[in-house]
This record gives structure tokens, sequence and C-alpha cells, in this order.
């Protein structure tokens, strides 16, 4: 038996499959405008919409540790609770099962003609929809060609003796099967590229039906360590989440065994027209679709289970807009109120992502950059929603005093925008700084520090001045803006001098420099939200 010729085939089969799965998720997600994370935020308000979410968004992408870790990564901003990510979940484990019917399709004499239509679209056509369309063609093609291609090496593995009481072994114990399908998952970090490779095996005559379920149900307890591996070092509602998915397929996994006889005869039923590849996706399918209905009306069970196991306080942020209600359009004066306190709300956010970004310099902490830039998203989505509101109030017809107030707030929602995005580079330098290792004088790390905490300060009262059109503590924010623009030119010209004495080195002072900049910029913008207060009167 030649094992070389075994390894290769397998291994460069696989490759080729997780490539044509890969191939066919980017086409369908630039095909589908790639807004797969709007989709998630946006159509979750119940667990029913969450679930319709979670299969359609996973049918387009092509993979439910995909769906899943996107959706720890909204829960993990605040963007969605704990409830409507649980949802997404039942779904995107419904919606994974459409590989497998894909796979179902025995049609692999195809796969190089179907690989040179994608390959035309590809290169021969210049339109950038047709190119994506191209693309999951190809995929679909390279998924057929990898399952081919693993098909013909394992074939030799059916001689083996070894490997036959192997089979026999997982036929007669059935928790072995699922503890094989669990091992081998977590290891290929795919459910889709597992299943497909027990739908090969099983083609080939290598295992029959009843010893493929158990090994089908170990996949989707596998396919939960990318979800858990993606919460490492998140928030406690993104553990939660990771949880809830681990839970959700354990116990599927334990009904199923236990009414294994059950399943195997209804999967004979259901597919007793169709071939082994088919009846594993028709298994695979009943599985998750079962699971789903078990859990719909325990979500809120489920959600308790996985607060009590992962207990800790976690940060909620309320990502839709909290004020901006389209009842009070109609009262402009009351509308202006609205959007003022939004706004308010999203300064509050911009000082926070300041915060953090100095935090993350000073401390290194990851988990504090990933914040900020999770409230940096969230500053750009309130931004677009203010924006909006603010264009629906001022059709209604104002008052010269409305008038004015609605042109203040209008400018100064660009102004904390931008603050937001100041705060953003900081993050994306200190991220610079710490990946190289780069070194800063104590003098700089103190200058920087300074100029941190008055740049904190001025953002602070720039926002109590708006909310409290208090004229003095606008007067106060110039003068600490002007302050900032001292420190700048006073910390520029003793950086310079410290490299001109070997104190330092070029690469950290260019993000030195950068970051001076950046603190300079926030002044000049909470300058701008003054300025709009005194010249009001």
């Amino acid at each position: 038996m030649d094992w070389q010729d075994i390894l290769f085939k397998f291994v460069g089969g696989l490759g080729i499959f997780l490539f044509g799965i890969k191939s066919m998720s980017d086409g369908l997600q630039k095909t589908a405008g790639d807004k797969m994370r709007g989709i998630l935020a946006a159509y979750t308000s119940n667990p029913i919409l969450g679930i319709l979410v979670g299969i359609a968004v996973t049918i387009l992408i092509q993979s439910s540790t995909g769906t899943t870790v996107m959706a720890i990564g909204l829960v993990n901003a605040g963007l969605i609770t704990l409830r409507q990510v649980i949802g997404i979940i039942l779904g995107a484990n419904i919606g994974t099962t459409m590989t497998a019917f894909i796979v179902g399709i025995k049609i692999e004499k195809y796969a190089l003609p179907i690989i040179a239509v994608g390959a035309f679209f590809l290169f021969f056509i210049s339109k950038k929809k047709f190119q994506y369309i191209g693309q999951i063609i190809f995929g679909f093609g390279t998924l057929f060609l990898g399952l081919s291609t693993m098909g013909g090496g394992l074939k030799p593995l059916s001689e083996l003796p070894a490997f036959a009481d192997f089979i026999v072994k997982i036929s007669d114990n059935s928790f072995l099967g699922v503890m094989v399908g669990t091992v081998f998952t977590m290891i290929v970090q795919s459910s889709s590229a597992t299943i497909g490779i027990l739908q090969t095996i099983a083609d080939e005559g290598m295992i029959d039906l009843y010893a493929a379920l158990p090994v089908l149900f170990g996949d989707n307890i596998g396919t939960t360590i990318t979800a858990i591996l993606a919460a490492i070092g998140t928030s406690v509602a993104a553990k939660r989440t990771a949880l809830a998915h681990v839970i959700f397929n354990v116990v599927g996994t334990i009904i199923f065994m236990l009414a294994l006889p059950l399943v195997y005869q209804a999967v004979l039923w259901i597919g007793q027209d169709v071939n082994i590849r088919m009846q594993i996706a028709y298994a695979h399918g009943l599985f998750n679709l079962t699971n789903t209905l078990i859990f719909i009306p325990l979500i809120p069970a489920l959600a308790w289970l996985a607060t009590k196991i992962v207990p800790g306080s976690m940060q909620e942020i309320e990502f839709k807009p909290k004020f901006l209600d389209a009842a009070f359009l109609a009262t402009p004066a009351v509308a202006l109120g609205q959007a003022q306190n939004e706004i308010l709300r999203m300064g509050k956010f911009a000082q926070e992502t300041l915060n953090d970004a100095s935090n993350y310099f000073f401390n290194k902490e990851e988990k504090v950059a990933a914040l900020a830039l999770q409230k940096e998203e969230l500053i750009n989505e309130l931004d677009r929603k203010i924006t909006e509101y603010m264009v629906k109030i001022q059709q209604n017809g104002l008052t010269e005093g409305e008038a004015a107030k609605a042109s203040i707030l209008m400018q100064t929602i660009n102004d904390i925008e931008r603050i937001g995005d100041h705060a953003e580079n900081i993050v994306e330098l200190s991220e610079l700084s710490h990946t190289n290792k780069y070194e800063f004088s104590k003098e700089a790390m103190q200058d920087l520090k300074n100029m941190l905490e008055l740049a904190d300060t001025t953002v602070e009262r720039a926002l109590y001045a708006l909310e409290n059109h208090d004229l003095k503590v606008a007067e106060e924010v110039l003068k600490s803006e002007s302050e900032l623009d001292r420190m700048e030119r006073a910390y520029r010209k003793a950086h310079l001098s410290r490299l001109n004495k070997n104190l330092c080195n070029g690469a950290s002072g260019a993000i030195y420099l950068d970051i001076l900049s950046n603190l300079e910029r926030v002044g000049d913008h909470c300058k701008n939200i003054a300025q709009y207060i005194l010249h009001e009167e």
C-alpha cells in the first residue's frame, strides 16, 4: 500500500476542498454586497428573526463558524444581546447543512468543466459582478474536485484490516464515533470539511450510515471549538455566547445518541431513494433543525444557564440610537432636544474611545484596544443615524432659533466623529509600536501622558458645555485647546532634541510625533464645538 500516495491525495484533496468552500464563500459575500455584519446587527430583534438571519448569512458565507465568530464580535461590542445572538447561532447551525447537501450531489465527473466555466468568468470577463459569479462557480467545481481527490486517496484504506477493525469498533461503540468526529473537526476547524470527508468515506463503502451518524454528531460538537477560541480574551458576553453554542450541540448530540436507532430509521425513510452522501446530508439537516425547534422556547433558559456558568458583570452598550424617536419629528423643538441627547451619548463614546486608546498605549492590553475599535464603530453608526434624523427635522420647517441650533448640532456631529477617528488612529499607532517593540524615553512617555490627560479633560468639558450651554466652560475649552497646541509644539521640539542626542530612535519617534499630532487635532475639534456655542450668542 502506497502510504505517500494516500497521504498526499487526502491532504491535497482536503486543501482543494477547503479552497473551494472559501472561493464560494468569498464570491457569495461579494455578490451579496459583503454586508453580513450589518444584516446580523440590524435584523435580530426577536429570536425567530435571528434564526432566519443566521440561516441566510451562513448559506451566503458557507460557514457556520464564520457566522458564529461574527456574532461573537457583535455581542462583544454590545451591538446585540445574548438572547439575540443565541437565535443567530441556532440559525447558523441550520444554514451550515447547505454544504452537506451540495456535497450530496454526486457530480465529481463534471468538476473540471465547472472549474473551466468559473475560470472563464474570472479571467475573461471584466465586469466585477460576473467575476464574483465566476468565483462562486469556480469554488463549486473545486469543492467537488477536492472530494474526488480525497476519495481516490482514501479508497485503498478499505482494504486495510486495521482500518476495517476501527470502523467495526465505531459501529459497535457509538461514543467512540462521537469522539472521532469531535476531535477531527477540532483539528480541521471546519465541520463542512469533516462532514464532506465522512460523506466521501461512506460513498466509498468504507463506513455504513449507522456508524456514520455518531461521527456526524461529533462533527457538530467539534465545530464549536472555533467559537471558543474566538471568545478567548473577549468580553463576558462573548464567552457566554460561545458556551451557548457548545451547550446547543452537546445537548443535541446527547438527545440524538439516545434516539440513535429511531434517527437511523427516520433518515432511511426520508432518504430511501438517494445515495448515502445525501442521506448523511439529510441526517445533518434533521439534527440541526430538530435541535433548533427544541431550543427555540428554551432560549431564555439557555441565556440564563450561560450567565450562571460564566459569571461576571458585562458592559452593555446600546448600539441602536437611544433618543431618536420618529414620533418627535412633528415637534422640531423636542426632536432637536432628543438629537442633542444622542449627540452627547455619541460624544461620551468618543471620550471613552480616547481613554481606551491611552490605556492601550501605556498598558498594552489587547482587550482595551479591541473595545476602543468597537466603540469607534458605534460612533460611526450613530453619526449616520443622527445625521439622517437631523435631516428629517430640518425638512419640517424650523423657526430661526431652531434652525440655528440644528446647524450647531449638525456641525458638532462631525467633530465628535472625528475625535473618534483620532482615537482610533492612536490605537493603530500604539499597536504598531507594541508589535515592533519600540521604546520611548521616560520624558517622552511623561509628555504623552500629560497631553492625553489634557485632551481627555478638554473633550469632557466640551461635551459639558454643549449639554448645559455653558459659555464659561466653552471659554475654558478654548484655553485648553491653546494649551494642547503649546504642548504639541514644545513636545515636538523636545523630541527632535532627543533624536539629535540619540536618546530616541527614528521609528519610535515617528509614532510619537503622530500621536502628538492626533491629540492636537482632538483639541481642534473640541475648540470647534466650543466656538459653535459661543457664536450662537
